[in-house]
């Protein structure tokens, strides 16, 4: 069409691009039928362009390449071969060119733009049906892949005078499904997006309530993770640290942040709101506490399961604190039976002694990265300083932003002592010097002559001595006449809870309340009180005592005497705790991940060395069994 919108006779051949005659150019060869494609830059098409009209043109129905030029097309040929003839050339050209077959949305957007600038007649459309039965089974899908420009109306598409300048290529279309896609199983996150920073769901610890528990399972669990993710890669990639996975970092932050300091509220604080939260959602520690009068035996007990691993126990806790007092001569092997009792999962944080005092904190792994520089401190009650077995033995140290103070000692022995007793309390509070260069969390609340008010929650334990102030054998007609777990009338004797009443010892300190039995004095290997000469009374010397700054902040799961270990004239006693915790600043002095390798390693290695013996026995017990037949 002209300029002045009169028709003129163009004429292409092939993809010469020329503009020739009508009466000057011939074809080589006729076309011998509508499929013939064995040469298809052969054949010529006079095609005769009316006025525009897109009313009945077929969305689907596919269109020539964009020409560099303009060319004459004959009135002699029809439109339907014409229609055939490109139909055929633009597919040969598209198989012979495998470089361009990747892609086919830029070919159908150049040939919308085609038919929307030159028009075909109305009638083509009434031969969509003819030449649907002589496409290819590709080209027969090709409608079902329409581009997102052909989706467009014709205002918005491109003027089609843009469309002289580009030299296009037609491009095969997609393949499409046939049928709708299986949906995905939701199994694509990694071992190492489950595993990060995530609680391990068999050391849930301190988790008794069945409410909490449903809420760190809603906070933590794998399957609820996945029902919010979404399906696709993306989702993963974009999990932050609300689902226990490790944040990402960005090099601006690691140039700038040193963790010297920090807010309480800070956004990626070490010691912060945010982390405190990641691990410890109801913001409470779990912490275990024995203590245990050993005698001075050199033989340990067989195994220290019942000691710090009872079966009573729905979970492991995530802080052990074992207090001795007479303990063995080989300090090293007792901590080496601890770490081997407690495994893989925990690691000594710090162990402290004052002569045969000694006090030992197991940490779960995960957790030693928030603990601050661990302090100790011992105080002697003795008049000769260097007899060690009277006296205390202090642990102080941060976790996030609860100070903990932990305190085992062994007070002067005799029934009557009381007020000895009670001079040894005062003399430990005064003399025991903590904290040294840890800061301290309250300084307001803090008592220069005391030291239990310096740390926010604190735990004393060991043998106190205090006893039943009744004879033996008024003792004795108690213990048989009490049933249950009712000690009211035991406790109505003892010295400690008379002294606390009072006010004269423990200030500020709680006990739980008491539901076993007098733990001294038992003779060694059986449950008989004292049966030698001196008759000893039986009394609750071994106790666990503690305090906090903030009333309620520690709550008492578990406060009993274990009574399968008997190698001493004393039961262990064994507290289970909930402590508060708050977060902290990062300006204290952090631990950076310290404990005993060497003891982690050989602890790990008597177990394994344990393990495999028993599984030999069990093998040859199995292989020893004969069966025979009369």
């Amino acid at each position: 069409m002209s300029e002045n919108g009169d028709d003129k006779d163009l004429q292409w051949c092939g993809d010469s691009g020329q503009r020739q005659d009508a009466e000057a150019v011939k074809c080589s060869e006729p076309l011998k039928t509508p499929l013939d494609v064995t040469s298809p830059q052969k054949h010529c098409t006079d095609v005769k362009l009316p006025a525009k009209n897109t009313e009945g043109i077929s969305p689907y129905q596919p269109r020539p390449p964009s020409l560099p030029r303009r060319f004459k097309i004959g009135k002699s040929s029809s439109v339907d071969q014409s229609v055939r003839t490109r139909r055929i050339r633009n597919s040969q050209e598209s198989l012979s060119d495998r470089a361009e077959t990747c892609s086919s949305t830029d070919s159908l957007k150049e040939d919308q733009r085609l038919h929307a600038s030159t028009g075909f007649l109305s009638e083509a459309a009434s031969h969509e049906q003819e030449l649907e039965e002589t496409r290819s089974p590709v080209f027969r899908h090709r409608g079902s892949s329409l581009s997102e420009y052909q989706k467009r109306p014709q205002s918005q598409q491109s003027d089609p005078t843009e469309l002289r300048t580009q030299v296009s290529k037609v491009r095969l279309s997609p393949v499409q499904p046939t049928g709708p896609l299986p949906s995905l199983e939701k199994n694509f996150a990694s071992v190492a997006l489950r595993a990060a920073n995530r609680i391990d769901r068999d050391c849930l610890d301190y988790m008794g309530q069945a409410k909490c528990n449903e809420r760190l399972h809603r906070n933590l669990s794998d399957s609820r993770l996945l029902e919010n993710m979404g399906s696709d890669s993306a989702s993963v990639s974009s999990m932050r640290s609300n689902y226990s996975v490790l944040s990402p970092i960005k090099p601006k932050d690691v140039r700038n942040r040193s963790f010297l300091e920090g807010s309480v509220l800070g956004s990626g604080a070490l010691l912060g709101a945010e982390e405190l939260d990641r691990y410890f959602p109801e913001r409470q520690l779990g912490i275990y506490i024995a203590t245990w009068n050993m005698q001075g035996e050199k033989g340990l007990p067989v195994n220290l399961d019942d000691l710090l691993l009872p079966t009573d126990s729905e979970f492991a806790q995530d802080l052990y604190v074992i207090g001795v007092q007479e303990g063995c001569p080989d300090k090293r092997e007792w901590e080496t039976r601890l770490q081997e009792t407690l495994g893989p999962y925990y690691v000594m944080l710090y162990t402290a002694s004052h002569g045969v005092l000694y006090l030992s904190i197991f940490v779960r792994r995960d957790l030693i990265w928030f603990c601050s520089e661990v302090e100790h401190a011992t105080v002697t009650t003795r008049i000769i300083s260097q007899i060690k077995t009277k006296g205390a033995v202090g642990v102080g140290f941060t976790f996030f932003g609860t100070s903990f103070l932990f305190i085992t000692s062994h007070f002067t022995s005799g029934d009557s002592k009381v007020y000895e007793r009670i001079l040894d309390y005062n003399k430990i509070i005064e003399a025991l010097a903590l904290p040294k260069g840890l800061p301290d969390t309250n300084p307001y609340r803090s008592t220069p002559s005391d030291v239990t008010t310096r740390f926010d929650q604190v735990f004393w334990f060991g043998d106190f001595n205090f006893r039943l102030s009744k004879n033996r054998v008024e003792i004795e007609n108690i213990i048989n006449r009490t049933t249950g777990k009712d000690m009211g009338s035991l406790l109505e004797h003892d010295q400690l809870c008379k002294e606390i009443k009072d006010g004269s010892i423990f200030k500020g300190f709680q006990e739980a309340p008491i539901h076993f039995l007098p733990t001294y004095k038992f003779d060694i290997g059986c449950d008989i009180y004292d049966t030698s000469s001196k008759q000893r009374t039986p009394s609750y010397t071994d106790r666990i005592l503690f305090r906090s700054r903030q009333s309620h902040d520690i709550r008492v799961i578990k406060y009993t005497s274990c009574t399968n270990i008997k190698t001493s004239d004393h039961r262990p006693v064994i507290g289970v705790f909930q402590a508060k915790l708050r977060p902290g600043r990062d300006n204290i002095p952090l631990g950076a991940g310290l404990f005993d390798r060497g003891l982690y390693l050989e602890g790990i290695r008597r177990r394994i060395t344990r393990e495999l013996k028993r599984r030999e026995v069990m093998k040859n017990q199995s292989s020893s069994s004969i069966c025979t037949i009369s």
